[in-house]
């Protein structure tokens, strides 16, 4: 008796949404690379840094921002399993959740600006500062607008476990706007002396 050998599935090809996402984060994760090694030359020819007369970092919201963003990501990728699985309706309430909490980030970080006592306009560090965390939070903009917009879809019922294409590619757009606010916390609140 000799045994019938199935045919080994076919991987699937990434779709184009996908691809594109795929390849525009990968540009934009080298724009903030040249931001993180310009930041990191100044530091490393600084005398003393941060500069005098620029306060130190307070941790407390931007660990909060942290919790929220890296939060998100988690919610985003239950979205994605979600609707892969057929589950649609949490699939659209998990994505809600997900913009929801992007928009508390947004401003959250606005309050937290608004405490800081240091401007652009204080050296290097406040410039670094301000540029390289606010590039990020119109990135974050950008995002909770995308996922608006993909939430105006699952609602529509354009979203499904079939074509779910702008989905994956919100989520992975969100992920990556988290690992660069890892980044810049890191950067700017652990690593920075208080």
């Amino acid at each position: 008796m000799s045994a019938v050998s199935t045919p080994a599935p076919t991987p699937r090809e990434m779709s184009g949404p996908v691809m594109g996402m795929v390849l525009f984060v990968a540009s934009e994760a080298m724009f903030f690379a040249a931001f993180f090694g310009g930041y990191f030359t100044i530091k490393a020819n600084a005398k003393v840094w941060p500069p005098p007369g620029v306060p130190h970092l307070e941790i407390g919201i931007a660990t909060l921002l942290t919790v929220i963003l890296v939060s998100s990501s988690v919610v985003i990728q239950l979205c994605l399993r979600a609707i892969r699985r057929g589950k649609q309706r949490l699939a659209v309430t998990l994505l809600g959740v997900t913009i929801a909490m992007g928009v508390v980030f947004l401003l959250l970080q606005l309050y937290d600006y608004s405490q800081l006592g240091f401007g652009v306009k204080d050296g290097a560090f406040g410039t670094l500062f301000y540029m390289m965390t606010g590039i990020h939070m119109a990135h974050v903009f950008g995002g909770v607008v995308f996922l608006a917009l993909v939430f105006g879809q699952a609602m529509g019922g354009m979203v499904t476990p079939s074509n779910h294409d702008s989905l994956a590619a919100g989520a992975i757009y969100w992920d990556f706007v988290d690992v660069i606010w890892i980044l810049l916390f890191t950067t700017f609140y652990l690593l920075t002396p208080r």
